[in-house]
């Protein structure tokens, strides 16, 4: 059996750690050996921060009662000895509850109240008010503290039925999915609207993220749980009874929530949990692994995932045999089959990701500064040929090449402001591109949308409409990258020019594709088109509802073309710099002529030492070329990442 999925994550942040450390050592020897431009610091700070902050979340979604809370116990607390998540008899997790960690913040339980949803505010904004949240101190030191301030994410409160329909817990066109009336004329709703708990526990440390949803009533009282949260999860994690199946409530929870999720279908899991429900005394040990065969395939054919994808557990024998150390009881619940599921099928994928993003970053990185390192060698190389040809030569000549020095250092300077100006029209452009994908631009594409939602009653043609708005923003897209193709063109007649004029080096990066872009609009699409079935026609003529759908919708919308002007803002970076670099390596240049020129005046053997300096120069430059090429080789081997039981190396850029 292959390492768990705790094991696994705990090296793979060992590793992130190690390779965010020996970056940063990189990036302390490029500076010390003036290597650094800002293309080249851009590219550096974004794989650092990218390896660092690079998050993980599973996402455990289920009916009520499925055994999802213990289920996370099991699988990620058992150290404690206890319980941490609730996980007694009924209704436990009764609002989305998000753990952590974040070393800014001290441990801490924080509860949003349920109240918030009569405000048009979405959780994203939420979150930027911290003086609206209830919040609880944990001491890490003591688990029971720590338990008893958790079980308050199960806390409920009573309201009148008129209350819970403005809280968006009672539709009258829904009865059969409203909650009971008691007798005094109450309904029972969730105290709080959303949970986060921020604490040390090591793999939370090294970047998971866990996401424990309630169920489908709750699920879907907050489009931005589904539309958002759920949707951007690495991984779902969806529970099963293993004695009921697939019911009526889990099909509809895996229809409408999460069978669009924005995950390939192989980060999906389906667990079928309390198999212990079926250890019956009455039955052979053959007849029960029968009948658990025929459950697991029957839940797979009606969900249609892939046999492997169900993985039968029992959460609470898995705790218990965890916390009892029972080796025989641990692998007869399941837990171990479940933790390696999750260790291949997410964390390798995941780790996959990761390991072709930082590939693409360090290649690009080791270009760039190649590029830096050339433009010296070429200097180089054109000072060694001016000085050579002063060799036998008398002072009249020397003379003669200090004014033609100063001449082309002069013509050069005065040309600068065509230089400035092919900079202020490059930005000028681009400027014009990142409109289309601006904040205001988001607002104009959605007005329409909003408006038709903000209407009472029925929703008709609303399909349609969120058609548009996808329509829209996909053509922004297009726009900015055919706008990035012409400043292409213009850079690369411009560069040519340069190239021509002052024997520049300038070389155009290629215009980074959008089309991953379109592809990730095409799936928040798809998520929310679940909204728009007949079935939630009736959700969507609630005003508040559909508000709430709507900042959801733009807050995703706007992480895209984010993320769009980001990829374009490092790709003009990467060509201004050049240009940038070329121009301080050429005023560079004619100093240290005039210094050479100056030198070979007043000493006789000043010529050679020159010459003899740019020798040692130029090998000095090979030099840093080869360690730049094995530093930066020893980074892509991306040592420890699949090695569980390895150690990342300890001296990788130990020399440099």
């Amino acid at each position: 059996m292959g390492a768990s999925f705790n094991d696994q994550f705990a090296h793979h942040g060992v590793w992130r750690r190690e390779f965010a450390h020996q970056l940063k050592r990189l990036a302390d020897w490029m500076s010390s050996h003036e290597l650094m431009d800002d293309a080249v610091a851009e590219r550096l700070s974004r794989l650092e921060n990218q390896v660092r902050t690079d998050k993980m979340m599973v996402a455990f979604v289920a009916e009520f009662s499925r055994g999802k809370s213990e289920l996370i116990n099991a699988i990620f607390f058992a150290d404690y000895g206890r319980r941490i998540m609730p996980a007694s008899a009924g209704r436990t997790t009764m609002c989305p509850t998000e753990l952590g960690y974040d070393a800014a913040f001290a441990p801490s339980l924080r509860l949003l109240p349920i109240e918030t949803r009569l405000q048009s505010q979405g959780l994203a904004e939420w979150r930027l008010k911290r003086d609206r949240w209830i919040e609880i101190p944990l001491d890490i030191h003591d688990s029971e503290q720590v338990a008893q301030s958790i079980e308050k994410v199960a806390q409920v409160r009573y309201v009148s039925v008129d209350e819970a329909r403005k809280l968006g817990f009672w539709h009258d066109e829904v009865a059969d999915q409203n909650p009971v009336v008691d007798a005094q004329g109450r309904v029972e709703v969730p105290m709080w609207r959303h949970a986060l708990i921020n604490m040390p526990h090591p793999l939370l440390k090294q970047g998971l993220v866990i996401l424990d949803t309630p169920g489908l009533n709750a699920v879907g009282a907050e489009p931005e749980l589904t539309v958002s949260l759920i949707p951007q999860a690495h991984a779902v994690v969806f529970i099963l009874g293993a004695d009921t199946g697939v019911t009526r409530s889990d099909l509809a929870i895996w229809r409408e929530h999460l069978i669009s999720t924005d995950a390939g279908s192989e980060a999906r899991l389906v667990v079928l949990n309390k198999i212990d429900t079926l250890w019956d005394t009455l039955s052979s040990p053959k007849q029960v692994q029968a009948q658990l065969e025929r459950q697991c395939r029957a839940s797979g054919e009606m969900l249609r995932v892939q046999p492997e994808q169900v993985v039968p557990v029992s959460a609470q024998k898995g705790l218990v045999a965890k916390i009892t150390g029972d080796a025989d009881l641990l692998r007869a619940s399941g837990l171990p089959l479940l933790e390696e599921a999750l260790s291949k099928n997410i964390m390798g994928r995941r780790q996959d990701i990761l390991r072709t993003a930082i590939t693409d970053g360090i290649v690009g990185l080791r270009a760039e500064t190649s590029r830096v390192i050339n433009i010296r060698r070429r200097d180089l190389d054109d000072q060694m040929l001016e000085l050579r040809s002063l060799r036998g030569k008398n002072m009249s000549v020397i003379d003669s090449m200090r004014r033609r020095i100063e001449q082309e250092q002069h013509e050069f300077d005065a040309s600068s402001a065509k230089i400035h100006a092919v900079r202020g029209v490059h930005l000028k452009l681009l400027r014009e591109a990142f409109h289309g994908l601006g904040a205001k631009a988001l607002k104009i594409h959605m007005a329409e949308l909003n408006e038709a939602l903000e209407k009472k009653g029925l929703k008709l043609g609303i399909r349609k409409q969120y058609a548009v708005v996808f329509e829209r923003v996909k053509a922004a897209l297009d726009a900015t990258q055919a706008s990035s193709v012409e400043i292409y063109a213009m850079l690369e007649g411009t560069f040519r020019q340069l190239n021509a004029e002052f024997g520049f080096s300038l070389q155009v990066p290629a215009v980074p594709p959008l089309s991953d872009f379109a592809i990730d609009l095409a799936r928040i699409e798809q998520g929310h088109s679940q909204y728009l079935s007949v079935g939630n026609v009736l959700k969507l003529a609630q005003p508040e509802f559909a508000s709430r759908l709507t900042r959801a919708l733009a807050m995703r919308l706007r992480a895209v073309m984010e993320s769009a002007t980001n990829d374009l803002d490092l790709w003009s970076k990467s060509a201004t710099a050049q240009l940038d670099a070329q121009l301080r390596e050429r005023k560079r240049s004619f100093v240290r002529r005039i210094e050479a020129v100056d030198r070979i005046q007043q000493a006789a053997g000043g010529l050679v030492e020159r010459i003899t300096e740019i020798e040692d120069s130029e090998k000095t430059l090979l030099q840093l070329e080869k360690r730049l090429h094995e530093l930066t080789t020893e980074l892509l081997a991306l040592p420890g990442i699949h090695a569980a039981e390895g150690t990342p190396s300890a001296t990788l850029l130990q020399s440099a």
